[in-house]
């Protein structure tokens, strides 16, 4: 279930000490009004176990503990259990430990196709902390699902599940079927040694996949995904990738056009009191509010919609480009969001860079304020290199450890990790960090 073109030249790294970069980018930028984000260079700081996703993750008592991995049933990559966590007093000593002392937690079975319960494979994506418990045992986990239709066939009486008929490909053979994507939300009361399904936050159903001959991009034969989840205000917003058409797919009446204006970045919310029953009580932006059900047409994220002489286009076609996979965080030092994302630039989500973009409104539910994100911007570009899932941590300096700060909450500096593919290897790790700007 996440890039950018900086705000200087990226040769300036090379040739100028730190001090001369920072103090040509403070003198370039005087009459910028908004924030921005400084990369430092910094020795390479590998992580030594799987990870597909963003880092889920939250400070239990005084442990920093993380949720990266997949688990469950995938016909097509083999069944997994590699959705484990691991405990530190700081991100550093977690982020360096090695995959042998991860433990896998308690996590509910997968069932038969035409059961109810949880089908697929899941990805642990965003955690959100229960204040109300002081222990900081209880949490939430937003889960990115993949199922397929061998593993969640349709079923007419609920129109839920999906038909196999002019699939389009998967990402393992001409022969193979591409994955639908949704999200799920599982409950810890242990402070996540164990899980229990709470149901599907917000899913694209049967009628809005994007069948042959249209869809030959080798990723996603649509839905809802690889989604980033922070609270604000009573709320837990969900900013998610939208890789539906925005109605009923006909392939008689296809337009790529239609479907470019109805995906991208999108956001939905649910109230933090539904979160032990989320079915059907999420909504998505419709362009106007909070509108649409869980499983409606909302409207992306404007500003984070790539035009078409950018290079946009729909998800379905493998030469579009369009951004997916963020980020969020609260940053306490700018007083602001702040986004990181992906760029697909090409079939089976390639694309070499990762972007930035800023919102200043901490209330999200005011208006159109979680619609009110800054043009992204470049923020590194490694051409020859498949770069995705960029994510900030915290560092393991006192103030960070004292503030308990994670992923989700940040301060003036924080690690840049981001997973990279180059040739036959992969891997995710850190060479940068990043010092923001007001």
């Amino acid at each position: 279930m996440g890039k950018y073109n900086r705000f200087f030249m990226i040769a300036y790294f090379a040739c100028l000490t730190l001090f001369a970069f920072v103090s040509t980018h403070q003198k370039n930028e005087k009459k910028s009004t908004g924030p921005g984000a400084v990369l430092i260079p910094a020795e390479k700081f590998f992580f030594h176990s799987f990870v597909d996703c963003n880092m889920a993750e939250a400070w239990v008592g005084d442990t920093f503990r993380i949720f990266p991995g997949k688990y469950g049933e995938d016909p097509l990559w083999g069944n997994a259990h590699d959705l484990k966590f691991a405990d530190g007093k700081n991100a550093d000593e977690v982020f360096n430990k090695d995959s042998s002392s991860f433990t896998e937690p308690l996590l509910p079975a997968n069932v038969k196709p035409e059961m109810d319960g949880l089908h697929g494979a899941v990805w642990f994506e965003a955690v959100y902390q229960d204040t109300e418990d002081a222990s900081g045992r209880t949490l939430y986990a937003v889960y990115h699902n993949e199922n397929y239709p061998s593993t969640f066939p349709y079923d007419a009486a609920t129109g839920k599940g999906y038909i196999d008929k002019d699939w389009p490909r998967g990402l393992t053979g001409a022969a193979t079927p591409a994955a639908v994507c949704r999200i799920g939300i599982m409950k810890s009361s242990d402070g996540g040694r164990s899980w229990h399904n709470k149901g599907i936050f917000i899913e694209d159903n049967q009628p809005r996949m994007i069948l042959k001959p249209h869809n030959t991009s080798v990723t996603f034969a649509g839905g809802t995904g690889d989604p980033s989840a922070v609270s604000s205000n009573g709320y837990l917003y969900l900013f998610y990738g939208e890789y539906g058409y925005p109605g009923n797919y006909n392939a008689a009446t296809y337009d790529p056009v239609t479907e470019w204006k109805g995906q991208c970045i999108s956001v939905a919310r649910i109230k933090l009191s539904d979160l032990d029953a989320p079915a059907g009580k999420a909504r998505r932006w419709d362009g106007r509010a909070f509108n649409a059900a869980y499983d409606g047409i909302g409207k992306p994220v404007e500003n984070l919609r790539l035009p078409v002489e950018k290079g946009g286009g729909p998800a379905s076609h493998p030469a579009s480009s369009f951004f997916w996979g963020p980020s969020v965080s609260w940053n306490t030092y700018l007083h602001c969001w702040v986004m990181l994302m992906a760029k697909s630039e090409g079939p089976s989500w390639k694309g070499s860079s990762i972007y930035i973009s800023f919102n200043k409104n901490e209330n999200l539910g005011i208006g159109s304020n979680a619609q009110q994100w800054s043009t992204p911007k470049l923020l590194i570009d490694k051409p020859g290199r498949i770069i995705w899932y960029p994510s900030l941590q915290p560092l393991n300096n006192p103030e960070d450890v004292s503030a308990k700060n994670t992923c989700l909450k940040l301060g003036k500096e924080a690690r840049l990790f981001y997973k990279e593919q180059y040739q036959d290897s992969s891997y995710y790790f850190s060479e940068y960090r990043i010092g923001f700007e007001n």
